[in-house]
């Protein structure tokens, strides 16, 4: 049975029990990834998964009930199932059931490349052999991989909204390591687009400059230096304070940006970006889980907050409305808040090397490292270890490792000099949210090292 066929014998059961306030959100997700290691395919896999989620408001109370199955039994037990778990409830919440009324952006389906199984695997092993070819300190341990995602979204409720949107993308990475004497090095780069698109060449030549870069690295004294992160650091640290920026986060004392919708809260030079319809990504989201239409937002600009992301339960309690950033991690998850293209606007300092020269001398970081243990995504506190590269009287010089990073990320907001133009978006990590940005600098800070 098909989704919409099955959506009509939800709606038909919910009815017929005397609901009037209802949805049904689903989830179709398709899957096909290989992975490589010393010259063979090490893993390969491919799966589908599909499910739906019930919620209705019963006797003043929300309740979900999912199903993987689209049968019609399954279309009344999940109705039966919701109801009981909010009969079951003992407190009364608020429920929310989104009006029409919304304008969706319409996004433009381009071609898509669904790779077989045999050039999936094809592909991943021209990254692993460029790799080893690219270098001949690249040795056993390098590792490669391909992955292919597509995921169907459709949401109907009781009021009127039936929504569908689909977003399909190919992944690759190299990961090749790389040996000098007793020393393994290892390097990483990745790359989202259309299958047909994919360079392995380039993936591999990206992936093994990073291993290659690292060798000779030198220790660093402890002390301040002024310190510039790479694009990819800029990345890094948004998605792991990403939470702050959420208004449920803040309305439960875990962000300390609540309150300051409309203050400074970062340099002059900072402006962050949520776009769910950014031109660079591939993964675009026209309605959120709640069936609220999404839209380009500034949530920090030049410096001042301008607002925190929100959903609709988030936004009743501050009396606003919602951002339509109400996010599913799956089709049985709750509404959490979540970004969507989350990044740092680019601020006129120019390419890497030109932010180099305006950095004069300090430290290059390029990869931080025990970020779940070492970041706190509540205070803003971090100790990072982390490796990078010396930049002397604006060049760089040499490579640098062993050295931690100390600050806080509240305070870094407020203490970037300067933000570069070298700006990229990197591929999603977890859920549909992508981070990016440039490069940037900030002057002065603690640096832990021998």
């Amino acid at each position: 049975m098909i989704y919409t066929e099955f959506k009509e014998l939800v709606m038909a059961a919910a009815a017929s029990r005397g609901l009037t306030e209802y949805e049904l959100y689903a989830e179709e997700k398709e899957n096909i990834s290989a992975e490589t290691l010393n010259h063979e395919i090490s893993a390969f896999s491919s799966g589908n998964v599909t499910g739906a989620c019930f919620r209705c408001v019963y006797q003043g109370k929300l309740g979900y009930a999912s199903t993987e199955l689209y049968t019609p039994s399954e279309a009344e037990r999940v109705v039966a199932a919701a109801m009981e778990n909010a009969a079951s409830l003992e407190t009364e919440g608020e429920a929310f059931i989104h009006e029409p009324g919304d304008t969706y952006t319409k996004i433009e389906s381009g071609t898509v490349t669904e790779p077989t199984a045999s050039g999936l695997t094809e592909l991943a092993m021209q990254i692993e052999e460029a790799a080893y070819a690219a270098d001949p300190k690249i040795v056993d341990g390098s590792q490669s991989g391909v992955d292919f995602h597509r995921n169907r979204i459709y949401l109907s409720n009781s009021r009127g909204l039936d929504l569908a949107h689909e977003n399909a993308y190919t992944a690759a990475y190299s990961s090749p390591i790389a040996r000098e004497g007793e020393e393994m090095f290892s390097g990483f780069y990745s790359k989202l687009g259309d299958f047909a698109q994919l360079d392995s060449q380039e993936i591999a030549r990206k992936g093994v400059e990073d291993a290659v870069s690292q060798i000779g690295a030198r220790t660093v004294s402890t002390g301040t230096y002024d310190v510039m992160f790479s694009n990819h650091m800029t990345a890094a640290l948004l998605r792991v304070y990403s939470n702050i920026f959420s208004a449920e986060a803040a309305q439960k004392g875990m962000s300390l940006l609540a309150g300051k919708e409309g203050e400074a809260v970062a340099a002059t030079c900072v402006t962050l970006t949520d776009d769910p319809f950014c031109e660079d990504s591939l993964v675009k989201i026209p309605f959120d889980g709640e069936g609220v239409a999404t839209r380009r937002k500034d949530v920090v600009k030049e410096g001042r907050l301008v607002t925190l992301l929100y959903n609709l339960a988030a936004a009743h309690k501050a009396g606003v409305a919602s951002t339509g950033n109400g996010v599913k991690a799956g089709y049985a998850a709750p509404v959490s808040i979540q970004p969507y293209n989350f990044y740092l606007e680019k601020g006129g300092g120019g390419t890497t090397e030109e932010m180099y020269e305006r950095l004069g001398d300090g430290i290059y970081i390029t990869e931080l490292n025990g970020m779940h243990a070492g970041a706190n995504p509540v205070t803003g506190d971090f100790s990072l270890a982390s490796a990078g590269f010396l930049i002397e009287k604006g060049k760089k010089t040499g490579p640098a490792k062993n050295f931690t990073v100390s600050g806080n990320f509240y305070q870094l907001l407020k203490d970037i000099a300067l933000v570069g133009d070298d700006w990229e978006l990197r591929p999603p990590m977890w859920g549909s949210a992508c981070f990016g940005g440039p490069s940037f600098i900030v002057r002065g800070m603690s640096i832990g090292g021998k």
